[in-house]
């Protein structure tokens, strides 16, 4: 049996799914945009004393130790319906896409777990000895938002299965980044809490398979889903993908595929984009800055997203190509794949939410977020540099098979 291509296009139905994943994306990507620039404004203006207090502000019942503020909620709550979009990609992709194939699936995987290997230790080898190194999670995550939008302004005329390895590297790096949130970041569970939340759970199984026309029970099944969570101590966003995982996902019309295109607008066009708005306001003064500027947990989130991210995902991709014998996709050359890699340093959403796990107790999160920022506008900006290049090689190409074509719609290498 011959050995499996790498970074390959799919199947004709996963690349339109893809396709049409990747343009909603894109939009989302603005939108998060937008709302991280105004965050920054807002708390480096004059009106940023009313920024933080809202932040700060609590709401909501005391009594089921829910009086969170307005970050909390936007972090815990919002966030949830991020991840419960998800577990719906993590479903249909393992489930019904093209990754259902071990062949096919192993090469995201592998190259999301170097992607998360190699940051992780770059900045564990920053922070060692400082107190500081179990915020080793921050620079793993890409934010597949911000990632694909700078791809969809840069790569016009990159290949489609670079566009299709970026998606689900991203997806899997998802999931590994809410595993290492569940079982990293969770300082004490409650067991009657935890299981109480498998009853809901289960409810909400029952009815999206077997009971449709009680839809309208399911985002109260959800909520008490996401209330026992929260109270078992473990991260609330993990019942989210844990949700998603129950929507059946088989064929063609989906209710998983459904569901995502009714949720989906949710996620990218309101809860992502106010979790931002929240998290990435930090007044920046010189103090900051230079505060920051000395900081090793700043410095290891920097380094971790711009050089770990490549290192990692490009060279877990070799490796597999060494050990498999696997060779890339006729279509693309490594040094795109290395333009992919570097915009997956793009962190931000995961980093932050993250971030905000990891140094809850800290004085630290302002280094933090100047540390996600920063290494995610350097990630973008260095990719950009090589993804422009190898956009103009591609479009280069396409017009001289044009230029080829002698008007009767074959090339001319085809006639002779």
């Amino acid at each position: 049996m011959s050995s499996p291509g790498l970074f390959t296009r799919g199947s004709w139905p996963e690349s339109a799914r893809v396709a049409d994943i990747l343009r909603r994306e894109t939009v989302g990507g603005s939108i998060l945009l937008v709302a991280a620039v105004a965050a920054l404004v807002l708390a480096n203006s004059p009106w940023s004393d009313a920024y933080f207090d809202l932040a700060a502000l609590r709401v909501g019942p005391a009594s089921l130790h829910l009086d969170l503020t307005v970050a909390d909620w936007a972090a815990d709550g919002l966030l949830a319906v991020f991840f419960f979009v998800v577990g719906l990609e993590l479903k249909r992709e393992f489930v019904a896409g093209d990754l259902r194939d071990p062949r096919r699936a192993m090469l995201p995987v592998v190259a999301a777990m170097g992607g998360m290997i190699a940051p992780a230790l770059i900045f564990v080898a920053i922070n060692a000895g400082n107190g500081t190194a179990h915020g080793w999670a921050i620079p793993t995550a890409t934010d597949i938002a911000f990632a694909v939008a700078v791809l969809a302004v840069l790569g016009t005329y990159l290949p489609s299965a670079l566009r299709t390895f970026l998606l689900t590297l991203a997806v899997v790096d998802d999931l590994l980044a809410i595993t290492v949130i569940a079982v990293f970041y969770t300082d004490a569970v409650d067991l009657l809490m935890l299981v109480g939340f498998l009853v809901p759970l289960a409810a909400f199984a029952f009815t999206v398979r077997r009971a449709p026309h009680w839809w309208w029970l399911l985002i109260p099944l959800a909520v008490v889903a996401w209330v026992c969570m929260h109270e078992s101590g473990v991260h609330a966003t993990v019942a989210g993908v844990l949700l998603g995982f129950t929507v059946p996902a088989r064929g063609d019309g989906s209710t998983a595929q459904r569901m995502e295109h009714l949720v989906r607008p949710v996620s990218t066009g309101f809860a992502v984009p106010v979790f931002a708005f929240f998290a990435a306001g930090v007044a920046v003064s010189g103090d900051v800055l230079s505060g920051a500027a000395g900081s090793v947990v700043t410095w290891g989130i920097v380094v971790g997203l711009v050089l770990g991210k490549p290192i990692g995902i490009v060279g877990s991709s070799m490796l597999l190509s060494a050990t498999t014998r696997a060779q890339l996709d006729p279509s693309i050359r490594w040094i795109d794949v290395v333009g992919v890699a570097m915009l997956a340093g793009i962190g931000f959403t995961v980093s932050l939410l993250i971030g905000d796990l990891a140094f809850v107790n800290d004085d630290l999160g302002e280094y933090v977020k100047i540390g996600v920022l920063g290494g995610s506008l350097l990630a973008a900006a260095l990719a950009a540099i090589v993804l422009r290049s190898r956009n103009r090689h591609y479009r280069s190409i396409e017009e001289q098979e044009s230029a080829d074509d002698d008007g009767d719609g074959v090339p001319d290498a085809f006639q002779r």
